[in-house]
């Protein structure tokens, strides 16, 4: 075999060294400062951003949806979806925060310089701490690409072969002055180099421009409105910042600076040969520009002294003479990208004293200098430590500079119920989830965090509605925008239009809606205990109700367990119930609809008709028959058909109006979206559905009955045609609704427990 023949393995290391080699020089990952200084030339604003409008950036890179969240519409940046790492740890709701770190970002750029530090703040589990995770992410990602760079620069000096000058690295000026010069040590191999020191603040490469000539260079460039401070509202523009503008080089960097300008006779162009620009990246992994602050009781900024090694012995003698102290510490580490106070209220408020003077500042005392810091400075804090913190007299100090942003427990059940659907899409589960299983999580969890509204502050005509407005119907108002049953048409107008108004009622409230109850931490803990219970062949909403009776017992464990109840409001255990009486509408829907005798879309139809019907009355108009294809009168007798199935025995005048509005109201607020009438009346469908299998109740009391006795005798227990119905429809309930073989028998056992046991017995 030749020698020169490679092997597989060698083939792969050849590639994958050329393809990163060409990844670097792509990246343009080192650059002397004259080429760093063509490409900022080139994207002027893009290498001249501060940290606010890097991560203001960041967030428009991404780019927004508008989502439906219940009670309005709502922006959501891409952002927090995490896409870029395939959804992983992404986060579920939470806009208005979201919304409110933009808009202190856009605050930031106008006011030229980061102020204040956000403190996001709300009770244990609220996803504070997911959504800055978002955040570091994201900035991890933006800086690997072509529309985020960000670049430091390093100190470096050749050695003795290369470089013989009169700042000590020897005395052959003259025979220097015959040998062709370099025009930069920026590309030098690292055995070129007697050594090489690290800006550890990563410094934007532009500070080493004298600030005079910056700042003149600078406004040419972009012109003096980028200096000016700009109204708030809105997104701002670029905006020149006080550290690109007026900032100057470390205390570390200053010393060296100015010790080759004396030792060049003042020749900025030597100086320059000596900066090597380098491109890094953030990442949180290697504290390089993303770094999590714990509240441990140690201070977060110092500097030591550069050890005088070997390298460090080869510098020039001009610079031996120096005492160069090197900063370190998590500020400096975040300095240039994010920096994270976890949990801050946590430590003692000695150790946070300094931040006033950061975040007002942008500088940080250390013993032999006063730091410049660049940093997007946010941390998180439980609501108990706040409260308490606001009590005490440094407060005062700290009150204007934090941006409070509030993240309250999610109140639309529907919402809630994506963080669970995430989570167990991303745990491989020994066992099959049964449908409606993070549904009846979810909307428990959401009941225990809803307060009653205050009646006086709404107006008189739905002010009763207020009174008497459950913790259900605020969920499904929450949720849905779906008003409660049995108003009148004005009443549930005014109602649909003060969904905002009684979303907001406790906001300005120390008390706020959403402080107490069940965390989304501790559900998913309870749904990992319902996977181990044995009773079920799946996890359940059966054995989520098993969990939920356990968890209600000890008061001790869960704070929200010992409020006091309020009217329907703050009962845990009686939610229970309430869960599974709509938990088991669901499911009697599904088995009824599993059982074929009738389609949805038949219901649709014959709901779309009567609406048909209505409205071509209201006009006083005729109705055209789409069989004869002629127009005659509408039908009195189809639409008291109907409002009989409905249960309308009285006033049927004004429930058509209440339904014509309803549909106008939906195609106001919908203007693109088709028009589905079970999705505007999904409780007039459940009425009409209930009423058609009334008007047949004999067969499906059959079909249920032969369903129990197969599910516990096996197929033999039934005639042949009975078997194909029971098949059929324990097939639809897998094919339609998801459900196993085994999950489907514990749910129509449980259904028939639960609900038809005693109306059986009854009918004996």
């Amino acid at each position: 075999m030749s020698t020169e023949t490679k092997t597989p393995s060698s083939n792969f290391l050849t590639e994958l060294s050329d393809s990163i080699r060409t990844t670097f020089e792509e990246k343009r990952s080192l650059m002397s400062f004259d080429e760093y200084f063509e490409a900022f030339q080139a994207e002027p604003q893009l290498h001249s951003r501060s940290i606010a409008q890097y991560v203001r950036d960041m967030f428009d890179y991404f780019g927004e949806d508008v989502v439906d969240i219940g009670v309005r519409k709502q922006r959501r940046f891409r952002l927090f979806d995490m896409d870029f790492l395939g959804g992983k740890n992404r986060l579920v709701g939470h806009e208005e925060a979201q919304n409110e770190i933009y808009r202190i970002l856009n605050n930031f750029i106008r006011e030229r310089r980061i102020t204040r530090l956000v403190l996001l703040h709300g009770p244990n589990g609220s996803a504070k701490s997911s959504l800055i995770n978002c955040i570091v992410r994201g900035l991890e990602h933006y800086s690997r690409l072509d529309e985020g760079p960000l670049y430091r620069f390093n100190w470096v000096f050749p050695t003795d072969k290369l470089i013989r000058t009169a700042i000590g690295f020897g005395n052959e000026g003259e025979k220097a002055s015959r040998e062709p010069r370099l025009e930069s040590y920026a590309h030098l191999d690292e055995l070129q180099l007697d050594a090489k020191l690290l800006e550890e603040l990563r410094d934007n490469p532009l500070l080493l421009i004298p600030p005079k000539q910056r700042q003149e260079h600078l406004l040419k460039i972009f012109g003096k409105e980028s200096r000016e401070i700009k109204a708030k509202g809105g997104k701002a523009d670029f905006t020149l910042s006080d550290y690109i503008f007026e900032g100057d080089l470390s205390h570390k960097s200053r010393l060296i600076y100015n010790a080759l300008l004396t030792s060049y006779r003042g020749d900025f162009r030597e100086v320059l040969k000596h900066v090597q620009v380098e491109r890094f990246y953030i990442s949180k992994s290697y504290r390089q520009s993303a770094v999590t602050v714990e509240p441990q009781l140690r201070v977060d900024a110092g500097s030591r002294q550069v050890t005088a090694d070997r390298s460090l012995q080869a510098l020039p003698i001009a610079l031996q003479n120096q005492t160069l102290f090197e900063p370190m510490g998590d500020l400096v580490d975040g300095n240039r990208g994010i920096t994270e106070f976890n949990d801050l209220l946590k430590r003692h408020p000695d150790l946070n004293k300094y931040l006033i003077g950061t975040v007002e500042k942008g500088t940080v005392p250390v013993e032999h200098a006063i730091l410049a810091i660049d940093s997007f400075l946010i941390g998180s804090a439980n609501e108990n430590f706040l409260e308490a913190f606001k009590g005490q007299p440094e407060y005062a100090s700290f009150k204007g500079r934090l941006d409070l942003v509030r993240m309250p427990y999610i109140l639309n059940y529907v919402t809630e119920q994506r963080i669970y659907d995430q989570m167990l899409e991303a745990t491989e589960l020994p066992i099959h989830v049964a449908p409606r299983t993070t549904y009846v999580a979810s909307l428990w969890s959401v009941l225990t965090r809803l307060m009653p509204p205050d009646a006086k502050l709404y107006p008189e005509l739905v002010r009763d509605v207020m009174t008497s407005l459950s913790p259900l119907e605020k969920a499904e108002l929450y949720t849905h925008g779906k008003v409660p049953d049995g108003l009148t048409g004005e009443q549930a107008r005014e109602m649909r239009a003060l969904v905002e108004d009684i979303h907001a009622e406790y906001q300005s409230s120390l008390e706020y809606e959403g402080l107490y109850g069940m965390s989304p931490r501790e559900t998913k803990s309870l749904i990992f205990r319902a996977v181990q219970r044995t009773e079920y062949a799946c996890l359940s909403p059966q054995s989520v109700f098993e969990e939920l009776r356990e968890l209600v017992k000890d008061a001790s464990i869960h704070p929200f367990l010992r409020i006091k109840s309020d009217g329907q409001y703050h009962s845990p255990a009686e939610f229970i119930d309430v869960v599974k009486q709509k938990y088991l509408d669901l499911v009697d829907g599904d088995v009824r609809s599993s059982m074929g005798l009738v389609e949805e879309a038949s219901y649709e139809r014959y709901f779309s008709r009567y609406v048909s019907m209505v409205s071509h009355q209201m006009k006083g108009e005729r109705i055209l028959n789409p069989v004869t294809g002629k127009t005659e009168e509408v039908s009195e007798s189809f639409m008291h058909e109907m409002e009989k199935k409905l249960g309308i025995n009285t006033d049927n005048v004004r429930f058509r109006d209440e339904v014509i509005s309803a549909v106008a109201a939906f195609r106001i607020d919908n203007p693109e979206a088709d028009l589905k009438y079970s999705e505007i009346f999904p409780e007039l469908f459940i009425a009409i559905e209930q009423s058609y299998f009334n008007e047949r109740k004999t067969v499906v009391k059959r079909i249920e009955r032969n369903l129990l006795l197969f599910l516990h005798d096996g197929r033999d227990a039934l005639a042949k045609d009975d078997l194909t119905q029971v098949e059929t429809t324990l097939s639809n309930m897998e094919t339609a609704f998801g459900y196993c073989k085994e999950c489907a028998k514990d749910t129509i056992i449980y259904l028939l427990r639960e609900r038809y046991s005693e109306s059986e017995q009854a009918s004996h």
